[in-house]
């Protein structure tokens, strides 16, 4: 049975989609079969991660809920796009595939503009893990609260919820826990990122543990490596014996551990 797990954060700026990126490319060097559907349509950019430009997709996730192809011929299997800091292809035993969110500025205010059937985007998601035999589809979410964002709490196994440590992330966390706790998910964890070194881990894992009873899966500090990468790349697969890519490693084995 494959997990659906939706990344989320309540505003943008969290790093959400490079933490998405690196953690589903970690649960597919354990040999498992991942997809990640980027249904940020508004401000998408996950499949820069990949070194994939718009010219590399003939259709992308606006295309599917416009009707014009299937969900699979959305998805493309970047697994060999996943690089080392050489620039060849990583030795990942799974596969990643992408369906990636257009990038045109038409398609973009068409979105806004008209929306879109949120109901067809459930359907395509259950395409997609019966179609691409997958063990784990992750949803990259929109920032915020919305339709399109209520749906993939409401259908998740898991809901991994990013946050930095900012007040404005804890107040908006402590809106986005409470709707998805309505909606019965599960199964929800919390990702520190951006932390700066100042604070201490424990003292930082136990005030936001404490503050909403959920536990912390992870915490990653501000380096600057990650600012040099300048979202060129999978971080973990260019830095392996980074502190972060360490942390990255350490959330894919308790979403890998969770299934079981």
């Amino acid at each position: 049975m494959a997990q659906v797990i939706s990344i989320h954060s309540f505003r943008g700026g969290t790093g959400k989609s490079n933490l998405t990126a690196n953690i589903a490319t970690a649960v597919a060097s354990h040999g498992k079969r991942v997809a990640i559907v980027d249904t940020d349509i508004q401000s998408p950019g996950i499949h820069v991660l990949f070194g994939l430009d718009e010219e590399d997709f003939t259709h992308s996730l606006n295309d599917y809920l416009w009707d014009k192809c299937s969900a699979k011929d959305a998805a493309y299997d970047v697994t060999a796009h996943a690089t080392t800091a050489s620039g060849t292809s990583a030795d990942i035993s799974g596969t990643v595939y992408l369906v990636p969110s257009s990038l045109k500025v038409g398609e973009i205010a068409k979105i806004l503009r008209e929306g879109y059937d949120v109901g067809l985007l459930n359907d395509g998601f259950h395409d997609l893990i019966d179609q691409l035999n997958l063990d784990y589809l992750f949803i990259d979410t929109h920032p915020g609260l919305n339709e399109e964002t209520l749906l993939s709490i409401a259908i998740s196994d898991r809901m991994v919820i990013i946050l930095r440590p900012d007040r404005q992330d804890f107040l908006g966390t402590a809106v986005t826990l409470e709707v998805a706790q309505k909606l019965d998910v599960p199964d929800i964890t919390l990702l520190v990122n951006k932390a700066p070194d100042i604070y201490p881990r424990e003292t930082l894992i136990d005030k936001v543990q404490t503050q909403y009873g959920v536990p912390v899966g992870g915490l990653f500090y501000e380096n600057d490596e990650m600012l040099q990468l300048a979202s060129g790349g999978i971080f973990w697969l260019h830095h392996p014996d980074h502190a972060f890519s360490q942390e990255v490693h350490i959330v894919a084995r308790q979403l890998i551990a969770a299934e079981s």
